[in-house]
């Protein structure tokens, strides 16, 4: 057999977002991240631990009907540092863009120090350092707390 008659093709989709290069294994939190249930009457395709030239593996998820928002975009760098993602319009990518950790994280995910200030009835937004891309180190800016991508993984 032919390569071409043993392998298996996913469709194109018309429009929405295609999610690729994320972390092998971690597709599923990616859809976590989203809210995705698969309740939302829209096609959701999911690939894990797919071969990949630049990876060993990868991950990649198609969302009919639906782009992003850039604040899920940067949960998404959280747990995909390295993920694209590429706006479909009429079965054509019209903007592709990769992900990038910023420095600073501010508001989207919280430390996982119970005695922080950040998690007290104060009126203050949780901040992080990037230490570490991967994997994941965040240093809280208020109590130095260290928090791993299994700590961000729990709050999803």
């Amino acid at each position: 057999m032919s390569e071409s008659e043993t392998m298996l093709y996913v469709s194109k989709i018309k429009d929405g977002t295609v999610i690729d290069h994320i972390t092998g294994g971690h597709a599923l939190d990616v859809i976590k991240i989203l809210g995705i249930t698969g309740k939302e009457k829209r096609i959701i395709t999911i690939a894990i631990n797919v071969p990949s030239k630049r990876f060993k593996v990868k991950d990649i998820v198609k969302i009919e009907g639906r782009e992003l928002k850039p604040e899920e975009v940067h949960k998404i760098a959280l747990l995909a540092p390295h993920a694209t993602i590429n706006i479909i319009r009429n079965y054509n990518v019209v903007e592709k863009q990769r992900v990038k950790l910023p420095n600073v994280i501010e508001g989207i995910v919280k430390c996982a120090n119970p005695a922080c200030i950040s998690n007290s009835n104060e009126p203050v937004q949780s901040k992080f350092y990037v230490k570490n891309e991967e994997p994941l180190i965040l240093k809280c800016h208020y109590c130095g707390y260290i928090m791993e991508k299994s700590d961000v993984l729990k709050q999803f």
